[in-house]
């Protein structure tokens, strides 16, 4: 009989973490799904806000600003899909703010302050990364992909007539193009929250983030010219945007470990490496 209830009292808890757990996702959902039905009402505006850097662009070449629906159904796919993008954006502080609540109770006073700024430095860089694709990078881009364009019924020499090529984009491989370079920026953007958390976790550290930097010079190339188009142009801007937020968080990270010293001092915990080395050698 104590056996079994000692199995039903440790039964409960794990019952109890699952019940939050679906309140949470239930949550989330509501909050996702009501975020998407809202964007779907305004997709058109918020389609034609993403236009703006194509049409700018066009409109500096004195040309309109034309998108066509290539396919019967591409319109409705185009509302759906930006429907679902913009619903996760919108709901994105209520869906962390529901994975806060849940994991917040199994933490300690001083692991709730640590992660609590990355919860919220996450998000914020996310939007800072599609705000420099959005405003710099996509004007960049497609002036460079328009100047390939040429006007047709010119002569050259008086002798051969140079075919027409123009811009007529479909709906929906726009779409697809403008959002895969705000998502690449929002994630890569991610790059100093991700590596001070680990810094502040202790798995990794600012003098072995700085020994290979070299490396990781070659794995933002790589990392660049896989998630944007294949143009130079696109590939250097989002490596002079990266490489900057590696060296920063380099810096993080030595804020960090002189703190966590210093902490450690006072408290007569810290362990020295360069001298336990020297006394090693001496050894």
């Amino acid at each position: 009989m104590s056996a079994e209830n000692d199995i039903d009292e440790s039964a409960a808890p794990l019952v109890e973490h699952l019940a939050e757990l679906r309140t949470r996702i239930l949550y989330s959902m509501l909050a996702f799904v009501v975020a998407m039905v809202l964007c779907y009402l305004i997709w058109n505006p918020i389609f034609n806000f993403l236009t703006k850097p194509i049409c700018s662009a066009l409109t500096e070449r004195g040309q309109q600003c034309g998108l066509y629906l290539i396919k019967l159904q591409e319109g409705f796919f185009v509302a759906v899909k930006i429907s679902v993008l913009g619903g996760f954006a919108l709901s994105f502080p209520i869906i962390g703010y529901q994975m806060w609540r849940f994991v917040a109770p199994g933490l300690y006073k001083s692991e709730k302050s640590a992660f609590l700024p990355f919860l919220i430095a996450s998000p914020v860089m996310f939007f800072v990364g599609a705000a420099f694709a959005y405003y710099i990078v996509l004007p960049m881009a497609f002036g460079f992909f328009l100047s390939f364009q040429q006007p047709g019924a010119e002569l050259v020499k008086g002798t051969n007539e140079l075919a027409s090529i123009g811009f007529q984009g479909s709906v929906e491989e726009y779409l697809g193009l403008t959002t895969k370079f705000i998502m690449a920026f929002g994630v890569c953007f991610q790059l100093p929250v991700l590596l001070t958390l680990m810094g502040k976790a202790g798995l990794v550290s600012s003098k072995g983030l700085a020994s290979v930097r070299r490396y990781a010079i070659v794995v933002i190339l790589i990392v660049a010219a896989i998630v944007t188009p294949p143009d130079m142009m696109s590939q250097v801007t989002l490596f002079v945007a990266i490489y900057p937020l590696y060296e920063v968080s380099i810096w993080l990270i030595r804020g960090i470990e002189k703190r966590r010293e210093a902490r450690m001092r006072a408290e007569g915990t810290w362990i020295d490496e360069d001298e336990d080395e020297e006394e090693e050698g001496g050894k």
